[in-house]
């Protein structure tokens, strides 16, 4: 007899639902949300699972990786795809969402996700944390300025390395203010001082990345963007097709056909949004800051002219992806081809 089982996580406590090849409820259990813990519970039943699911989640990655080592077929399964299957119940329990997700295993009725390699989830935790001392600095400093304008005191147009001493000059008749102020400068300094070191460390991790430095033969594609589009695909191989990849990140328009209605919308934008807005930025900075012609700025100055600058960059964005991959796939660096008239 075939069995399979759904998992409903949270964080604290999984509900374990183990359902036969009928649809038959074999077992239902409240565990610990721990991969030895479920592990010791499905191995101590002494059945055979053709499919152990859970929802794509914060902690599926480290639940898979648990399961899989002690030898389950665990399967992760898209987080959309699962709540629209289980939106038909009545009641949503913990318990009735194991149910569900078991039966969604044993009718194959289900959409898998690609859980990503320890690798690339390292580079991804420093993308991010290097982004959020990023985007903190910049709260910092558009507090300073929103602050200061009430007294009329005008931070203007200042670079990064010199804002902090344009701040000193409007405060320097004013201690008061600067004593409110001064705070604010220490932890922007903190923030600049620890992105430094985030940011070493992420050209260190590019510079002895073979990938990286094949994706950064692309002009526009500097080591963030590399290192970003490495992460969020991880294994080539497992798009079919390089022009898959620029609609499993969100950059494909949506269509709607029913009966006699047929229409193109905007781009669907699901997928890693982090790697879109990636994308969309070395493709800005290709039509924009690259003075070298190539066929694909070449392309894309085409369809500004026809389209408009902002469809251009998104349809760049969409087509570095596919280039991306398939250097990747290929293992060959940019070619630039001919300068075709603009």
């Amino acid at each position: 007899m075939e069995y399979y089982v759904g998992l409903d996580v949270s964080v604290k406590l999984t509900a374990v639902c183990i359902v036969d090849g009928a649809g038959k409820v074999v077992r239902e259990a409240v565990l610990c949300t721990e991969p030895s813990s479920l592990a010791s519970f499905l191995e101590g039943t002494g059945l055979g699972f053709v499919r152990v699911g859970l929802e794509a989640g914060p902690l599926s990655s480290w639940l898979h990786d648990g399961l899989e080592a002690a030898g389950l077929p665990v399967v992760c399964v898209e987080a959309r795809h699962m709540q629209s299957a289980l939106s038909a119940m009545r009641n949503k329990t913990d318990r009735n969402d194991a149910r569900g997700i078991a039966q969604m295993m044993r009718t194959s009725w289900f959409r898998p996700v690609h859980v990503k390699s320890a690798e690339s989830r390292e580079l991804r935790l420093l993308l991010v944390n290097r982004r959020m001392l990023v985007t903190k600095r910049r709260d910092i400093e558009n507090a300073i300025r929103g602050t200061l304008k009430v007294f009329g005191l005008k931070v203007g147009q200042v670079s990064r390395l010199r804002f902090e001493a344009r701040v000193l000059e409007l405060l320097g008749d004013r201690p008061r203010l600067l004593e409110m102020v001064a705070p604010m400068l220490l932890v922007r300094e903190a923030l600049m001082e620890q992105y430094h070191v985030l940011h070493r460390k992420l050209l260190e991790t590019v510079r002895e990345d073979a990938v990286c430095r094949r994706l950064m033969t692309v002009p526009g594609v500097g080591p963030v963007v590399a290192a970003v589009y490495r992460s969020g695909v991880d294994v080539a191989e497992r798009f079919d097709r390089s022009r898959s990849v620029g609609a499993h990140f969100g950059l494909t328009p949506r269509t709607y056909a029913s009966g006699e209605i047929e229409r193109t919308g905007r781009i669907s934008k699901c997928g890693d949004e982090l790697v879109r807005t990636s994308l969309y930025e070395a493709a800005n900075i290709l039509l924009v800051r690259v003075k070298k012609w190539s066929a694909l700025k070449a392309w894309g100055v085409r369809v500004a002219k026809r389209a408009g600058a902002q469809k251009a960059r998104v349809a760049v964005a969409r087509k570095l992806a596919v280039i991306l991959h398939r250097m990747w796939v290929d293992g060959a660096d940019f070619r630039w081809g001919k300068a075709a008239a603009a």
